[in-house]
């Protein structure tokens, strides 16, 4: 499964970016408009909102810190690593059995490109940066979606060693959890970036949000809508191979909602340039760059 650089901070030592908020300014020159930054599974992350709305950041917070026990990989305790530690969850979390089946969808849509038990290869390139063919055969051995059941009362993995990582879809679905606490409390024009990026609405100022895919690319409009962006060099692992791949430098993912623009870019950096419209159709994208 593919993974940019913020995703990639999460599992091994390497720098991560948010998405670059172009065209947003300090609340100085964007009367009524707050920035606030902060950490969302393990990447830096970011809001532009209202200035009346800041109140409503401990209960954001507390909706990151609650996921985060949930889907994190370098939480000890969340259920993720409780689920790869003993290969199988009884009862557990409802975000959890709903990410799972997205991610189960996805990986039949693209067979297997998107594939969230690639851990194991993960786990290996961070032990050594030239593994041998039998460690690389060992690993991939582990690697199958198909091999993750998942029952609304019970997540169990087939085989001793697997284990899943949720960095290219979970921090999509965050993203639209905590779009979705501003929207209950009446927010209308509010921009989340929290590793993916998603817009209630647009500018205050009657205009698109202005959204820079990656540091120096040019910026984007949103209109209550989402984005997601996989930067594959160096941080892609074919699951067919056990090693980096990719098959683009950069692509650029609109849709709905955050949890499909982040899962469709991380498939579609592995899939070949033919397949690529028709499996971002299928899964829900509306543009793809």
């Amino acid at each position: 499964m593919t993974l940019s650089r913020r995703r990639f901070v999460a599992i091994a030592a390497g720098a991560g970016a948010a998405a670059v908020l172009a065209g947003t300014v300090p609340a100085a020159a964007a009367p009524g408009l707050r920035r606030w930054k902060g950490v969302a599974l393990g990447a830096a992350a970011e809001m532009i909102l209202p200035a009346d709305a800041m109140d409503l950041l401990p209960a954001v917070q507390a909706e990151i810190a609650r996921l985060e026990a949930i889907f994190s990989l370098y939480r000890p305790d969340s259920a993720l690593v409780r689920l790869n530690a003993a290969g199988v969850l009884e009862a557990p979390p409802l975000e959890l059995v709903e990410v799972l089946g997205r991610a189960r969808a996805l990986s039949a849509l693209t067979d297997g490109a998107f594939d969230v038990t690639v851990q194991p290869l993960w786990a290996l390139h961070a032990r050594a940066a030239d593994p041998t063919l039998a460690d690389l055969a060992a690993a991939r051995a582990l690697v199958d979606w198909r091999g993750v059941s998942v029952e609304a009362d019970r997540i169990a993995l087939a085989r001793p060693g697997m284990a899943i990582t949720l960095n290219g879809i979970a921090q999509g679905y965050v993203t639209d959890r905590v779009a979705a606490l501003l929207r209950r409390e009446g927010l209308t024009e509010v921009l989340v970036a929290l590793g993916e990026t998603r817009a209630l609405g647009g500018h205050p100022a009657g205009r698109p949000w202005q959204v820079a895919p990656a540091a120096g690319a040019e910026a984007l409009p949103l209109v209550d809508a989402a984005l997601a962006t996989t930067e594959p060099a160096g941080h892609v692992f074919d699951p067919a191979t056990g090693r980096p791949g990719g098959t683009v430098a950069r692509i650029t993912v609109q849709a709905p909602t955050a949890v499909v623009a982040d899962a469709v870019s991380t498939a579609l950096a592995l899939l070949p340039a033919d397949r690529r419209a028709a499996v971002a159709e299928a899964a829900g994208a509306t543009r793809v760059w």
